[in-house]
């Protein structure tokens, strides 16, 4: 089932990012971008995140800084609209 319309992201690509180590909707969204553009599938992501344990999490309360970097360059809505019509 889709959970991002705008990009075409399913609830199994949002798994898949979350088992690689992506705890929040914001590194789901640097993972695949979805949730940059209308935001409206937001809320579904939190709800399969869900409030379990966090690997990723846990190290930056420990102080370790870098964990929750994002793996992939986030682009800001507005960029990615313009880069889709510019297409």
């Amino acid at each position: 089932m889709y959970v991002c319309s705008c990009f075409g992201i399913t609830e199994q690509q949002v798994r898949q990012h979350a088992d690689k180590g992506a705890c929040t909707p914001r590194q789901i969204a640097s993972a695949c971008k979805a949730g940059t553009d209308c935001g409206g599938c937001v809320r579904r992501i939190q709800a399969l995140l869900g409030r379990g344990a966090c690997p990723r999490r846990e190290l930056a309360e420990q102080g370790e800084s870098d964990v929750l970097a994002p793996d992939v360059a986030f682009m800001p809505a507005s960029a990615a609209a313009k880069e889709r019509a510019a297409a």
